[in-house]
């Protein structure tokens, strides 16, 4: 078993954002772990105001009484120093938000130990959650790995499925699976530190990629099934969310598929159906998409407005016979 000084597994906790509080919550609780500190980005200007805050993992660590370093890069001479130094037994890396160095991983005797949100190999990359939902995946999961030179691609450790909500966001599995994450990645640890787990290679026939998410990605195609672009709505929340065009500007929208085999009751010849279309009911607003499916709208967001909802927004906008999303 590795084990170091007083008997306890010495770790040092590399994150940024809230996805990584819950794991660093729970080592922290843990009597037979020594956390020596928390490596996170610099403190950044952040939300609407642009003032200058604390990551949520450094918000954790000062709580907590626990020394917080905060290179503005990892790979910086004085950070293999520091690391060097401190001797950790392994280091907990989730979310930090920069890439380790090759140099760096073999200081730690267990290594640099991962917690991905999805069930690698399936969605390497920056945004799994995401990806997974847009996707139209029912079934996610954590996996805890050692990270190599690679992206997302060390070996794997332990996982944990979890099921995706039929109109769960982004933010909501996000939150889901990193309070799941927290006692896989203590689970794991132990394991390490008492031989008792066998890592396993990915199989790279099985891979997919999770890449960045880019302002683009949230542009609305209409020719999309309604089903299709509902999964992308709850995928880019909160961003870059969904938008489109209304009238020249830009628009951003909210809503669930329609029941299937909504016609064109009421509806003048040729509005009701074609992608982007708009149709006003007596069971809501309505939009054209992909297949002869509608998109039932819930809300809108004009360039410069506050959130409305779909009947605000018509009555608002006093729509004429045949208007669309996405025409400039």
């Amino acid at each position: 078993m590795v084990t170091s000084g007083d008997g306890r597994l010495r770790l040092l906790f590399c994150g940024t954002p809230q996805f990584a509080v819950p794991t660093l919550l729970h080592l922290l609780e843990q009597r037979d772990f020594n956390i020596l500190g928390v490596i996170t980005q610099p403190d950044r200007p952040r939300g609407r105001g642009q003032l200058v805050s604390f990551s949520p993992a450094k918000e954790t660590a000062v709580a907590a009484g626990i020394p917080v370093y905060q290179p503005e890069k990892i790979r910086a001479p004085e950070l293999q120093e520091l690391l060097q130094e401190l001797a950790p037994d392994g280091i907990v890396i989730i979310a930090y938000g920069q890439i380790i160095p090759a140099r760096l991983l073999l200081i730690p005797k267990l290594g640099w130990i991962n917690l991905h949100a999805s069930l690698l190999p399936k969605y390497r990359g920056a945004a799994p959650i995401n990806w997974a939902i847009v996707n139209g995946e029912t079934t996610t999961g954590v996996t805890s790995m050692r990270i190599d030179a690679g992206m997302d691609t060390g070996e794997m450790l332990l996982q944990k499925e979890l099921k995706i909500g039929p109109s769960e966001t982004a933010p909501e599995l996000a939150a889901r699976m990193s309070e799941l994450g927290a006692p896989l990645m203590v689970e794991t640890l132990r394991g390490l530190a008492a031989g008792t787990i066998l890592p396993r290679p990915q199989a790279q026939e099985h891979a997919s990629s999770a890449p960045m998410l880019r302002k683009e990605d949230g542009r609305v195609d209409w020719s999309r099934p309604a089903k299709e672009i509902f999964n992308r709505i709850r995928g880019f929340a909160p961003w870059p969310g969904a938008y489109t065009s209304f009238r020249g500007q830009s628009c951003h929208i909210w809503g669930e598929p329609a029941p299937d085999g909504l016609g064109e009751v009421n509806a003048p010849q040729g509005v009701a159906g074609a992608p982007g279309s708009l149709l006003v009911r007596r069971d809501g607003v309505m939009v054209g998409c992909g297949g002869t499916t509608h998109l039932r709208l819930l809300s809108v967001k004009l360039e410069g407005r506050k959130q409305i909802s779909a009947a605000e927004f018509v009555n608002g906008a006093r729509l004429l016979a045949g208007e669309h999303f996405g025409e400039s």
